[in-house]
């Protein structure tokens, strides 16, 4: 099962439960996929097919146009990936027959879904509504709101805060005309931190057998490949607003998670 976490949540109430709509449709393909006693399951991939691309014409029209009502600055990106993916899912209507190998396509699709659901609410849509002017943002501060009481990962949350002070006074020197350098030198600090700051946390969640194990693991993935997948060439040309938005990206993810996910840990782990 997938579920629809508070981390997932950004704070619009009809985006917020469109969201957990495709939950359900993930739900109901792994469900499909592990039926043993369903020898063909052709029409019914076909609905769920036919149901994810009545789903993304409406979701993405409603997200779209909000974002749109209050000029958000990601609205051309968004729509990328939204044309992105109803390429993806229009893909899989024209090539699938009754012939092809179900449980196969049912796997690559329940993948597909999976990690674009987590990187797209997690990476993109988080942000929808939270975009502050640059002047007046800040760097956030860790304090005892944020502590988990496992001291490994509060030790580790305080060096990510540390990190995002360091974009945040990157971004705010108005003396240094090239930050291409210290903007690459920063990504590659966040991503190899976090990567190791995950991994930390992942193995004690799974030395107290913590529920919410594969949500985080997945929320994990999306923010590293937020990271990974920014383009060099777009930074060394967009420099400031390079760092604005990934000074608010780190910002609202990092205190979401914390307080929405981490936090829960410390809460389930053993007395």
């Amino acid at each position: 099962m997938y579920y629809f976490t508070d981390d997932c949540l950004i704070g619009v109430e009809e985006i917020d439960n469109e969201h957990r709509e495709l939950f359900r449709i993930i739900n109901d393909t792994q469900e499909l996929l592990d039926n043993q006693i369903l020898n063909d399951k052709y029409d019914r991939i076909m609905e769920m097919v036919e149901r994810l691309e009545q789903y993304a014409e409406e979701h993405f029209r409603h997200e779209e146009a909000y974002m749109e009502s209050i000029r958000h600055p990601e609205l051309s990106l968004q729509k990328k990936q939204h044309l992105f993916f109803r390429d993806k899912i229009n893909g899989i209507t024209n090539s699938f027959s009754s012939d092809n190998a179900q449980q196969e396509m049912l796997e690559d699709l329940l993948r597909y879904l999976v990690t674009w659901l987590y990187r797209h609410i997690i990476s993109t849509d988080l942000m929808i509504g939270k975009l502050k002017p640059s002047e007046e943002r800040t760097a956030p501060e860790f304090n005892d709101t944020y502590l988990t009481n496992i001291p490994l990962i509060d030790k580790e949350h305080r060096e990510l805060f540390r990190i995002i002070g360091d974009v945040y006074r990157v971004m705010t020197d108005e003396f240094a005309f090239d930050k291409y350098d210290e903007i690459v030198r920063l990504l590659e600090e966040l991503r190899d931190y976090t990567k190791f700051h995950f991994q930390d946390e992942e193995l004690y969640m799974e030395s107290i057998h913590y529920e919410g194990l594969e949500a985080q693991k997945r929320a994990h993935e999306a923010f590293v490949s937020r990271l990974e997948e920014m383009d060099l060439d777009h930074i060394d040309e967009n420099q400031q607003e390079t760092l604005e938005d990934l000074m608010e990206f780190l910002t609202e993810w990092l205190v979401n998670h914390i307080l929405h996910s981490d936090k829960k840990i410390g809460a389930g782990a053993p007395n």
